[in-house]
């Protein structure tokens, strides 16, 4: 005979492996309905997919620079996690757009040269952030791991993105031939 808190017990052992698989599915998407139609519209075109994840990626650094510099913000710490989340997020699907374009063998010069210059930028507000979060250990607390993966993740992506173009200049030139 089952027990009413055995009983308890495995209900709520279920309850919360239902929930936990529903959160799991649940993933927020990093790009709004505008950003994401102006995505589709240059689904072919790598030039202008890269510029748009480009153009999402500074404002979401723009948002996160000025949510920090308003005064008036309440609960900097977890404001400031969940921008720098977004940004990753813009950032990553660029890094995956780029991966899809190379395996098509697409001619990606032009654009790699923008994200570059993009790439500098992003990696030097990131460790401007850095630098003002180890001014304020307490609150940085909150995205301290993140903010250490952001500024890993600018690092890598500017030396990969340097070596494909070198590599692009290498292949392209040869093609031409």
């Amino acid at each position: 005979m089952i027990t009413k808190a055995a009983t308890v017990a495995c209900f709520s052992v279920l309850i919360g492996s239902l929930l936990t698989g529903a959160l799991a599915q649940y993933r927020r998407d990093p790009l709004t309905d505008k950003e994401i139609d102006e995505l589709r519209d240059a689904a072919q075109e790598p030039e202008a997919r890269i510029k748009l994840y480009i153009e999402f990626a500074r404002d979401r650094l723009a948002a996160l620079e000025q949510m920090r510099a308003d005064p008036k913000v309440t609960d900097r710490a977890q404001q400031t996690h969940d921008k720098l989340q977004n940004f990753l997020d813009v950032y990553d699907e660029l890094n995956r757009n780029i991966d899809t374009f190379v395996e098509r063998k697409a001619d990606l010069r032009k654009p790699l040269k923008k994200l570059i210059e993009a790439d500098t930028e992003f990696q030097a507000k990131v460790r401007a952030l850095k630098t003002s979060a180890d001014a304020t250990p307490q609150e940085a607390q909150k995205y301290e791991f993140l903010l250490s993966s952001a500024v890993d993740t600018m690092d890598d992506s500017l030396r990969d993105h340097q070596q494909l173009l070198a590599e692009q200049e290498v292949e392209f030139k040869h093609k031409k031939k």
